[in-house]
């Protein structure tokens, strides 16, 4: 269990208000050790960037208490910024600047700062230092933001969807970068709509829905913690009530849509063979037969859809929600 001592991010009932009185932010709690990697996952609007630029010191807080590196983020800034690497969703570096001037303006306000050809090299735009801003593409702008991010060796680095317009390479590289700085001590706090991202490089994950955690814990944990899916057609002339108990086969849950069936099993091997052994034996075909093992991103569907159920919302959350926006 993480002591006190180890927490490098802590916070408690965070809740967070705007104008008009929307409550993004729906008292939070979550605790980051050094040197972890935690990711932030929900669909859009869950409050992630919201929490996120609390902890960054970007707002106040309505309530609560955040702490980060042991001081308050906002109102003992000037004890955190200059130990702490922020990647928001937009730069918003002057246009007119080339790369290599960028880096060295913002090395001039940076504590510490690395060798700015270094960081440029880091993050794969040693070749574009030249190269004024306004030219550069979508994804390299947003490797841009991660150079400045990782430009003073944080001990805590902040990361608002960090691989958003990035191709796969590109993806893969900020990945590596991202493990070596976690492996070198850094602790790493991210948000992301990329849940194989999330599985990647998170040692342990939050899941936001409408500015509240509705899971926490180690990815795997949170995948075990969540049913494997069965789905197929009912063979011609059968019905529900044919196939063998489904509780003898260790499903949980059911449903029936048309012709269709959903089974939900923490015991997957047990449910299929039962079903193909019963299909074999009465010599028929289980069509459209889909078999998935848990993953995250059957954990955060069903999560996320539990969570909607149990606050009375009625939108439906799609695999389009926790892709990049």
């Amino acid at each position: 269990m993480t002591t006190n001592a180890e927490l490098v991010i802590d916070v408690e009932g965070l809740r967070r208000t705007y104008a008009g009185g929307f409550e993004a932010v729906r008292s939070v709690s979550l605790s980051v050790a050094r040197g972890e990697l935690f990711a932030l996952l929900g669909t859009n609007g869950a409050g992630k960037t919201s929490t996120l630029e609390l902890l960054e010191g970007l707002a106040a807080p309505t309530a609560g208490r955040v702490r980060v590196l042991g001081h308050d983020p906002y109102t003992q800034r000037s004890q955190v910024r200059p130990r702490v690497g922020v990647m928001l969703q937009e730069g918003g570096f002057p246009s007119q600047l080339t790369v290599l001037e960028t880096a060295r303006m913002w090395a001039g306000c940076t504590s510490g700062a690395r060798p700015v050809e270094e960081a440029l090299e880091l993050v794969g735009l040693g070749g574009r230092r030249a190269v004024r801003v306004l030219q550069l593409s979508g994804g390299e702008r947003r490797r841009l933001d991660l150079a400045m991010a990782v430009l003073g060796r944080p001990e805590v680095l902040f990361l608002d969807e960090p691989t958003t317009g990035l191709d796969a390479e590109g993806r893969h590289a900020t990945w590596e970068l991202v493990r070596e700085m976690r492996d070198e001590g850094t602790t790493v706090l991210l948000t992301t709509h990329y849940l194989e991202e999330a599985e990647e490089l998170a040692d342990r994950l939050a899941i936001m829905h409408e500015g509240r955690i509705a899971a926490e814990g180690r990815v795997d944990d949170v995948v075990a913690a969540h049913p494997s899916q069965i789905s197929f057609e009912l063979p011609p002339g059968y019905h529900l009530g044919d196939l063998p108990p489904l509780g003898t086969l260790g499903v949980t849950e059911h449903h029936l849509s048309g012709r269709t069936v959903k089974l939900s099993t923490q015991q997957l091997q047990r449910a299929a063979t039962g079903l193909l052994v019963w299909a074999d034996g009465a010599g028929v075909e289980l069509r459209g037969l889909d078999v998935r093992s848990a993953s995250l991103e059957e954990a955060f569907l069903y999560i996320a859809r539990e969570a909607k159920e149990s606050t009375g919302t009625t939108a439906n959350t799609t695999r389009d929600e926790v892709a990049a926006r």
